[in-house]
């Protein structure tokens, strides 16, 4: 999988251009460039000597400053900018440490032991030392002997275990196994029947188990490359004419992306991915950018598999958490994945190591379009901001990829007669159930800091004028969330109108200014609320979460996930019921889905989408639509007046 690592962004534009910042001084919320990630290295390598001490970064990443020291300075940025500092976790002899390491002053400002449960987000390393042992192991290659196969022919991946009530655990991966010999598409040839666990802190195998022999999924029709399908085809498309150079359609300053009237900061993350902050609309009544959202990332996630025996049972996946969606992001291809014209962008993580590693391309097209695409192992996940000119901003989730399966004796669903916990997709070969929940960090700023949470609910109502012929209408109540439990919603088939508003900011009518999230199709865990999976995944119980800002609660996880025990993450926080009326406040909203496999899943899945979205409500004095100037119209050949 290491090989795999990139990542990408994409705007939609016709032509791009840059344009240097005036000043050399870096953005408080830019991302830790290649010459920092190295200096981080040379301050940790300093404070601990590799040659005698066992040393892994695990992760790096921007310290952020305080909200309102990044707003000072927004206020006069002529002057000093906060200090550059960065988050690194290690792992040091077998211990956690968290360290603040602070670029200006070259130094290490904070050294601390975790003592709690879990462990940090995995590295690249660690995962191909878990696969290369198993690989290794005896009584493995003599279970492929015993199959009839060629190891030289044999792919493998490491998957976490998550906890399951243990008082003890240990750094620990399970390594699935899948059969090529004719395919690429080895994630749909499991060898079946076989658990591994590895135990990396020790390097040593901790569990190995051949329960039975299971046929192999036929190599016939996994492939799915252009070149390797044969007739008969479909209809060809016919493709969309290329953009036209020559056009400029937005500025990218740095990292400040300006494109019609909107404004915002782009930043990457290992764990998170894209980072979108300090977005803001340009009201021409106003004459004025006007806050809309401070920060906006995937907090985390969970991919619980809903097949209970033994060998599937533990896989329940933290994407963000566990593995860095980040550190997963891949190249798009362009004219398929993108427009023509598109433009790249360099981004970088740190390696196990702690030297940089290029992982990110972006790219510009005019609807300004942020988008990045992480294959985690199997599955893809394309995740777009999309911003509108009518102040709306849309987060669109894709999903594609192969699925994750598992092999049977059953070739026809007839000859099924136990519960297989999936669906029969292909001969032998059954595709798992299971669910995707994403949860995205909304730190809502609209038009201030000080925000409030209101849940407006459309309500039934009877007519008392006998002399109307109507007997009923709707009309609307409102309700202040003032404690962080008046927030938590679950939505149904009768979801109220989620606004966040500015209690203290009026338009010329008299209405408080605000934005509504407007959910897309919703889905809830249907795990019992006691099983170790839905523990740690408890912050998926609700749909939407309201909280006061805090600098810590940025992963709604929480800092160390593998092998967590629930007790760090946003179901935990929101216990205290902190006020949330007129503070500043954070949205944490979970988009969810059940993934019921079918034939047409099968070799590749087509892309299932959702997503919700941020719409402005009674924040402009009419709609900004009307100030905005369209786009030149070119004159195309076979058009006409």
């Amino acid at each position: 999988m290491a090989s795999t690592l990139k990542t990408i962004l994409f705007f939609s534009i016709f032509t791009v251009f840059f344009l240097s910042r005036v000043s050399s001084k870096p953005h408080p919320l830019d991302s830790l460039t290649p010459s920092e990630f190295l200096l981080v290295r040379a301050i940790v390598n300093q404070s601990y000597p590799t040659f005698t001490h066992k040393l892994s970064f695990q992760y790096v990443g921007l310290e952020e400053s305080d909200k309102q020291v990044v707003k000072s300075w927004l206020s006069e940025p002529s002057s000093q900018p906060p200090p550059r500092q960065a988050l690194v976790i290690l792992r040091l002899n077998q211990q956690t440490r968290e360290l603040i390491v602070d670029l200006s002053r070259r130094s290490v400002v904070s050294d601390k032991l975790y003592g709690g449960f879990g462990y940090p987000t995995l590295t690249a390393e660690d995962q191909e030392a878990a696969v290369d042992l198993a690989l290794k192991h005896g009584p493995f290659l003599a279970s492929i002997r015993r199959r009839g196969l060629n190891i030289s022919e044999v792919a493998c991946l490491s998957l976490t275990i998550g906890w399951y009530g243990q008082v003890k655990t240990n750094r620990q991966l399970q390594v699935k196994c899948n059969y090529l010999n004719g395919t690429v598409n080895s994630y749909l040839r499991p060898i079946g029947g076989i658990t591994i666990v590895v135990d990396i802190e020790q390097m040593k195998i901790s569990e190995y188990v051949d329960r039975s022999v299971i046929p192999l999924p036929k190599a016939e029709g996994t492939d799915y490359r252009a070149s390797m399908i044969t007739p008969p085809f479909g209809p060809r498309f016919n493709a969309a004419p290329p953009k036209p150079s020559g056009q400029t359609g937005f500025k990218l300053d740095v990292n400040v992306v300006s494109w019609a009237n909107w404004k915002f900061h782009l930043a990457f993350d290992a764990r998170v991915g894209p980072v979108i902050s300090l977005a803001s609309i340009y009201d021409a009544e106003k004459k004025t950018y006007r806050q809309v959202m401070y920060r906006s990332y995937v907090s985390d996630l969970f991919v619980p598999y809903q097949d209970p025996t033994e060998g599937w049972y533990r896989t329940t996946i933290f994407d963000c958490g566990e593995y860095g969606l980040g550190n997963f992001a891949v190249p798009l291809e362009p004219l398929n994945d993108c427009p023509s014209g598109a433009v790249f962008v360099d981004g970088y993580y740190a390696a196990s190591d702690g030297k940089p590693v290029q992982i990110r391309e972006s790219r510009p097209d005019i609807s300004i379009v942020v988008r990045m695409v992480a294959t985690v192992s199997n599955y893809d996940y394309i995740l777009d901001w999309e911003f509108k000119p009518s102040g709306s901003i849309k987060f669109l989730i894709g999903l594609t990829g192969v699925l994750q399966v598992k092999a049977v004796p059953y070739t026809n669903t007839d000859q099924i007669k136990e519960e297989v916990y999936g669906t029969l997709v292909a001969g032998n070969t059954i595709g798992v159930s299971h669910d995707h929940f994403l949860t995205y960090h909304l730190d809502l700023d609209i038009d201030g800091d000080v925000n409030s949470f209101m849940k407006t609910r459309l309500v039934k109502k009877q007519v008392k004028d006998k002399n109307i012929p109507r007997k009923s209408y709707w009309n609307v109540e409102h309700e202040i969330a003032k404690t962080e439990s008046d927030a938590q919603i679950q939505i149904g088939l009768n979801p109220p109108e989620l606004l966040g508003v500015n209690p203290n900011k009026e338009t010329k009518l008299g209405k408080n200014v605000g934005y509504r999230l407007v959910p897309g199709s919703a889905a809830r865990p249907l795990l019992a609320v006691n099983d170790f999976p839905q523990i740690r995944a408890a912050f998926t119980n609700n749909n939407m979460w309201v909280t006061p800002y805090n600098k810590s609660e940025k992963w709604a996880s929480g800092r160390f996930v593998d092998r967590s025990r629930g007790e760090d993450t946003l179901a935990v926080w929101t216990e205290n019921n902190r006020r949330i009326e007129n503070k500043d406040i954070v949205v944490w909203y979970t988009v969810g889905f059940h993934h019921v496999t079918c034939q047409e899943d099968f070799p590749v899945m087509p892309t299932l989408s959702v997503g919700f979205e941020l719409k402005p409500i009674n924040f402009f004095e009419y709609s900004p639509v009307l100030k905005t100037m369209p786009p030149q119209h070119l004159n195309w050949s076979n058009c006409t007046k």
